[in-house]
């Protein structure tokens, strides 16, 4: 692979130099970087684009920002003419990747996985480019394997390399147990490199003992070894852990966008670049001009905050969107008035007494709150306000009319109508 670089004309060199600059943004490690350089040198000389894999397993099909920096990474290996094999695990699903867990995980019926498959499908082509990416199913080369070609697969791998995998080491010294089976996912994975023949795998750095064993089964099966790219895990609104819908401080790229919007004014200053650069489509030049101006003060932070918020809400909703969310968030947020579009609420009058009512039960009854007690905190937390008159006794009642404008929090509104 060498003497290809040395074939390549002054201009070529550049371009694989210049591809390596662009690809090395945001990642944490590359293994190895100067195989990644000569395998896009050999791609321009042959005119061949690369084959970029990512495996998703799709156990949790909505995707949150968090999930979207592999996404990222792989739109710029598109835009720099290579193509993206999507490997959808829909065998190796039925197993669950055992990273980072402490227990094994329930394995899911084809019915899951492949109705999870499709909801990937629909958000993952918000990002990338479909015309360069052909969609995968490893259960085409999987499932066909008798015991015999398993056994032979395993017996590419010994137990002690297995058990170099953090969560696999810490389960064995506790006592917590390992199924065998857990043991194949590493193997499937990798061999899913095999059967794809791809140049580049992608992952995050908690999957870096399996990108690294698709380099190992490769060499194995006489097929050139993938270089591995390992990105970060972008920590969540709280700023300290791992972005998660199961902790809440995730942003989900489906969702409305003035809850994309408000969710990303609430990024905590220090992790907003990390943000750009990872989860933006801002180009190299633009993100350096962003951090220079923050660091020199030419960039107020809010500004750079609106300008993450609208670009995440123009990304996923397009441009007519990003401009109304920003509108509604300077006058709801910054300027402290009302929307426009608040949604009428019927309130029965059969409800009233007198033409009043407890605001804990009125809370519920419009849907602004779930419980009487989470209505009661709310109310407690000075969060609840009755045409823009913050109330905070739990205990009170109150007297109501048509066009009465309830709020919770900062982005719940209702419009009373008596029916």
């Amino acid at each position: 692979m060498k003497d290809v670089w040395e074939k390549l004309s002054a201009e070529q060199k550049a371009e694989a130099e210049r591809q390596v600059e662009i690809l090395r943004r945001g990642a944490v490690e590359i293994v190895p970087e100067e195989e990644l350089k000569l395998k896009i040198a050999e791609s321009l000389a042959d005119n061949r684009p690369l084959k970029i894999k990512l495996g998703l397993d799709p156990s949790a099909p909505d995707i949150h920002v968090g999930h979207t920096v592999v996404l990222h990474k792989l739109r710029q290996f598109q835009e720099l003419g290579h193509h993206v094999q999507l490997l959808i695990g829909d065998f190796t699903g039925r197993i669950g990747d055992p990273t980072g867990k402490s227990e094994t995980r329930k394995q899911l019926t084809e019915e899951d996985v492949k109705r999870n498959a499709e909801t990937y499908k629909k958000q993952i082509f918000k990002i990338l480019d479909p015309e360069q990416t052909t969609v995968c199913y490893n259960s085409e080369w999987l499932s066909p394997l008798n015991f015999a070609d398993v056994v032979e697969l395993s017996a590419k791998l010994t137990v002690a390399r297995v058990l170099e995998r953090d969560d696999f080491s810490k389960r064995y010294t506790s006592g917590q147990p390992i199924h065998v089976h857990e043991f194949f996912y590493p193997l499937m994975q990798g061999y899913d490199s095999v059967a794809l023949k791809c140049d580049v795998e992608l992952g995050g750095t908690d999957q870096k003992f399996n990108l690294l064993m698709g380099r190992t089964l490769q060499k194995e099966y006489g097929v050139p070894a993938q270089v591995a790219i390992m990105m970060p895990l972008l920590e969540g609104l709280d700023g300290v852990n791992k972005m998660s819908k199961s902790l809440g401080n995730y942003i989900g790229i489906d969702e409305a966008p003035n809850e994309i919007y408000g969710k990303a004014m609430s990024v905590p200053d220090e992790l907003m670049l990390k943000y750009y650069e990872l989860a933006t489509d801002l180009s190299h030049d633009e993100l350096s001009a962003l951090r220079t101006g923050i660091e020199d003060g030419s960039v107020h932070p809010r500004d750079a905050k609106m300008r993450l918020a609208a670009t995440f809400v123009r990304m996923y909703h397009g441009e007519e969107a990003a401009s109304e969310a920003e509108r509604h968030f300077v006058t709801v947020f910054q300027q402290r008035a009302l929307p426009d579009d608040i949604e009428e609420v019927e309130l029965a009058a059969g409800e009233l007494e007198d033409g009043g009512i407890r605001l804990v039960k009125l809370l519920v009854t419009l849907g602004l709150q779930a419980t009487n007690g989470e209505a009661k905190r709310s109310i407690q937390q000075g969060g609840v306000r009755l045409n823009e008159e913050k109330v905070t006794d739990p205990n009170a009642s109150v007297e109501v009319k048509d066009g009465d404008i309830l709020q919770v929090g900062k982005r719940k509104f209702a419009k009373i109508k008596l029916a």
